[in-house]
C-alpha cells in the first residue's frame, strides 16, 4: 500500500464553495499534479439535483425553501434529488479510475463496501448495497448512504452522503433520489447520536482499506481556497 489518498477535512462549508474546491482538485488530478484525494465536509441544509433530476421530486416550493436558507443546485452527478445537511458526512473522492476493476461499478462498489463494513463492525448495523435502480447503501427498505458520482476524463467527482446524526425530517422536503423510499441514520438505528468526529475518522480508515491507499491528512490552506475560486471552471 504505497499509494496515498490525500484527505482534506473541509469541516462545515456551503455547498457551492465545496463544489468549487471539487472542481479545482479534479482539474489537478486530471493533470496528474496531485494524488487521489478525498474531501470530507458537512453542508448547511441544501438540495442537489443530478442529471436525472426532476423538480417534481422537490415537494416544497423554491420560495419556501429559500425562506429557510435552502438553495437548490443542479449538478453533473448521476441520480435525482438529494438532501445534504448537518450531522451528515459527505465525501467527495477525486479518484483516477484506472485502478478500479470494473471501472465505475467497481469504484461505486468499493465506496458502498467500505461503509457497509463500517456500519457492521462499529455499530452492529446490517446494511447492503443494491445493484438495481435503488443505488446506495440500505438498511432494510431505508437508505442510509446516498451515492452519486460523475466521471470527467477518467477522474471521479461528487460521491456519497452518509446519514450519521442527520435531521431526517428534512427529507420530507423531497422524494429522496426519486425512489419513494425511506431514509435512516446511524442515530436512528442505534437510538443515540454518534461521535461525528470519530465516524469521520472511521470513514477515512474504511475507504482507504477498500481503495488500497494510505491516508495522508492535509490542512486546507486558505491559499488553495482563493486559488480555486480564481481559477474556477466547469469541467
Amino acid at each position: 500500500m504505497d499509494k496515498k489518498l490525500l484527505v482534506f477535512d473541509l469541516e462545515q462549508m456551503p455547498y457551492g464553495d465545496a463544489l468549487t474546491l471539487q472542481r479545482y482538485f479534479l482539474g489537478r488530478r486530471q493533470q496528474n499534479l496531485i494524488e487521489d484525494t478525498l474531501l470530507l465536509v458537512q453542508h448547511p441544509a441544501v438540495l442537489t439535483l443530478g442529471t436525472r433530476g426532476d423538480y417534481a421530486n422537490i415537494y416544497l416550493p423554491k420560495e419556501k425553501l429559500a425562506e429557510q436558507g435552502v438553495a437548490i443546485y443542479e449538478v453533473e452527478r448521476g441520480g435525482d434529488v438529494t438532501y445534504h445537511g448537518p450531522g451528515q458526512i459527505v465525501g467527495y473522492p477525486i479518484i483516477a479510475l484506472q485502478d478500479f476493476p470494473g471501472s465505475i461499478r467497481g469504484y461505486i462498489t468499493a465506496i458502498a463496501t467500505a461503509l457497509i463494513e463500517l456500519l457492521r463492525d462499529e455499530f452492529g448495523i446490517v446494511a447492503e448495497q443494491r445493484f438495481d435502480k435503488y443505488s446506495g447503501v440500505w438498511v432494510g427498505e431505508n437508505k442510509i448512504v446516498a451515492i452519486g458520482v460523475a466521471v470527467k476524463r477518467g477522474v471521479t467527482m461528487h460521491g456519497f452522503a452518509f446519514n450519521v446524526n442527520t435531521n431526517l425530517a428534512h427529507f420530507d422536503w423531497i422524494n429522496p433520489c426519486g425512489l419513494s423510499k425511506g431514509v435512516t441514520s446511524v442515530e436512528r438505528e442505534t437510538g443515540q447520536p454518534a461521535d461525528l468526529a470519530r465516524v469521520k475518522d472511521l470513514v477515512v480508515q474504511y475507504l482507504c482499506r477498500q481503495f488500497d491507499r494510505q491516508p495522508d491528512a492535509r490542512p486546507l490552506d486558505e491559499r488553495i481556497i482563493q486559488l480555486a475560486k480564481s481559477t474556477e471552471v466547469t469541467p
